[in-house]
């Protein structure tokens, strides 16, 4: 049976959601809910371990349009006459017009945490010619969605309110550097702007945009990320396994938290190890 207390965190990044959207600060949010600046501090910041009362989750609820299961994480949906969303859904990596789903679900996801594991690089650090390289042989997604996706969340993390953590092998760097795996082909020049590009972006997008480097003989993962408390999206290729469940949502999410403890590097480092790679 599930703790109250359990809620909490689901709770705090729903409300943080709903500010994010409608642009209000805590006080105009406590105000609109009819509750005290004081208790709606205590609560966003964690210093509070009790549910508030039903009837203000209720005016919350109802003041925003969303439902109660929802703001405390029962459901994945928000919508308060929608349908049940299966608990795994396959979405096309390509998009026929339009935002492509990732879009969709970071702009849904904005005001919460992201954790990223990326198949190879993170995209919002690539360069073009490491894209064009990367996606060139035909295979889905196709260069010029993955240059409209890497700038989008480039933008995206440039944003005040962005959240979002990476974890990926520190191997896989080295075999950038050293034209090894994947890059064998890649040329020199083209690897050295690479890892100069990666090490700026990385300075300029700390801290909300944060990398964690393990060591891949000690610990694996596969592609996916974790978008919020909403949904998980595995990467397998030429789509994604989206899962809804909130239980499988945490496991991910505990997932991700065991490959940070076991980093080798941390966010503050990252950028100067990755200027310290000698390029071969």
């Amino acid at each position: 049976m599930m703790d109250k207390r359990d809620l909490l965190p689901v709770l705090r990044e729903r409300l943080a959601l709903l500010m994010a959207r409608t642009g209000q600060n805590r006080s105009e949010f406590a105000r609109s809910v009819g509750l005290d600046r004081s208790a709606m501090t205590q609560l966003l910041s964690g210093q509070s371990t009790r549910l508030p009362r039903t009837e203000t989750l209720w005016r919350i609820a109802e003041r925003y349009a969303v439902s109660l299961d929802w703001l405390v994480g029962l459901s994945q949906d928000e919508h308060l006459a929608a349908e049940m969303r299966p608990v795994l859904e396959i979405a096309e990596s390509e998009s026929a017009a339009g935002e492509t789903p990732l879009e969709r679900w970071h702009r849904e996801a904005v005001g919460t945490k992201i954790r990223y594991v990326p198949k190879q690089i993170p995209d919002l650090l690539r360069t073009e010619a490491v894209i064009d390289y990367e996606y060139s042989g035909g295979i889905s997604p196709l260069p010029q969605t993955q240059l409209r996706e890497a700038a989008f969340r480039l933008d995206y993390n440039r944003r005040p309110e962005t959240d979002m953590e990476v974890c990926m092998p520190r191997q896989r760097l080295a075999l950038l550097a050293e034209g090894r795996g994947v890059w064998r082909d890649l040329d020199r020049p083209s690897r050295a702007e690479q890892l100069r590009h990666m090490a700026g972006l990385l300075d300029e997008l700390y801290p909300t945009f944060r990398l964690f480097l393990y060591d891949e003989v000690k610990t694996y993962s596969i592609p996916y990320t974790v978008f919020g408390s909403q949904r998980a999206a595995i990467f397998v290729g030429e789509m994604y396994l989206v899962l809804n469940a909130t239980e499988h949502i945490r496991a991910l999410t505990h997932h991700f938290d065991n490959l940070i403890r076991h980093a080798v590097l941390n966010p503050h480092q990252a950028a100067q190890h990755v200027r310290g790679l000698e390029v071969g």
